[in-house]
């Protein structure tokens, strides 16, 4: 079942065109393994480690697994440069950024054997990372869960656009969660997906068991892009979300925004699982994940019924 004549799974050398997306609090060595292991591309979250801890996390992932997996790097970490220094020393073969401009590391990382993916959310920016000399781009539609672009372009719009601005490899994001949405994303341009939220809830995932079960319980319409005025972010609804919609009706502005906001409600949320004050980051897809699994079982999951169904598309022209 390999890929082998497909972009991304060449320059990533890997078997299959699925990429679980590198979340912060959820995805640390034990889930990036699992997914490279089975076949797709791992990425450990950076985001919200310090810089010991990714080191810690690189080193029992290259020992649970020998093959490519990568690290994502928002580009707004406090201490990137130790960061950077940390993926190079340990070889990492793959990194995504996200939330800054590619051109700042991407010719460092490249110059020690570093493929760089950038991450975006506009054909604007999808265009200024092919400038900057990126290996391929991930254009994330608004569906998706966690930090999110303000113009609400949806993945379905957005991937046949970006696919008509760029030359180098493109990979569909957002609302996307199985073998079904991955064909339908291939269809329209993409080379290769990247999935969070189904990930999210796996066995390996390092988010809270409680925060794992609250996904399983949402349904259509419980996530809400929402912060924009700060940073864009797709949450659950919980008490928290209550609060911010409150100070929404109450004419709140962007000072009262960050002060209700705080620290740490990420972690909060998502990692100690705190479902009242916590941050619930997740995508609209939440809607379709019942039940938790492995990593590996996700992987032969979306891979199995993504050859079934372009099977079946084939019986339909």
């Amino acid at each position: 079942m390999s890929e082998s004549h497909n972009r991304i799974c060449q320059l990533f050398n890997i078997q299959y065109p699925l990429i679980q997306a590198g979340m912060i609090w959820c995805s640390g060595w034990e889930l990036a393994a699992a997914v490279s292991n089975a076949g797709g591309l791992g990425i450990i979250g950076s985001g919200s480690m310090y810089p010991e801890i990714l080191e810690e996390q690189l080193i029992k992932c290259k020992q649970a697994t020998n093959k490519p997996f990568a690290v994502n790097l928002p580009m707004l970490y406090p201490d990137i440069d130790k960061h950077i220094q940390t993926i190079i020393k340990h070889k990492v073969p793959i990194v995504f950024t996200s939330a800054g401009n590619p051109k700042t590391w991407t010719k460092l990382l490249q110059e020690n054997g570093i493929k760089v993916v950038h991450v975006v959310s506009s054909v604007k920016f999808a265009r200024k990372a092919e400038e900057a000399g990126v290996d391929a781009i991930v254009a994330e539609g608004f569906e998706a869960g966690g930090h999110n672009g303000r113009d609400e372009t949806t993945t379905f719009c957005l991937i046949p656009m970006v696919k008509a601005a760029i030359k180098i490899p493109l990979i569909a994001a957002g609302g996307i969660g199985t073998g079904r949405g991955m064909l339908a994303a291939m269809n329209l341009g993409a080379d290769a997906v990247q999935v969070g939220s189904r990930f999210v809830t796996s066995t390996e995932s390092s988010a809270h068991e409680n925060f794992k079960q609250y996904i399983l319980a949402s349904e259509e319409g419980d996530t809400m892009l929402t912060l924009k005025e700060l940073t864009p972010v797709r949450l659950l609804k919980n008490e928290f979300y209550t609060q911010l919609q409150s100070a929404y009706q109450s004419g709140a502005d962007k000072d009262k925004l960050s002060e209700i906001l705080g620290r740490g409600r990420a972690k909060k949320g998502m990692f100690e699982g705190d479902l009242v004050e916590g941050e619930l980051e997740i995508g609209q897809i939440a809607g379709l994940i019942e039940k938790i699994m492995p990593a590996g079982e996700i992987v032969q999951e979306m891979m199995g019924e993504f050859h079934q169904v372009l099977n079946e598309q084939k019986n339909y022209l």
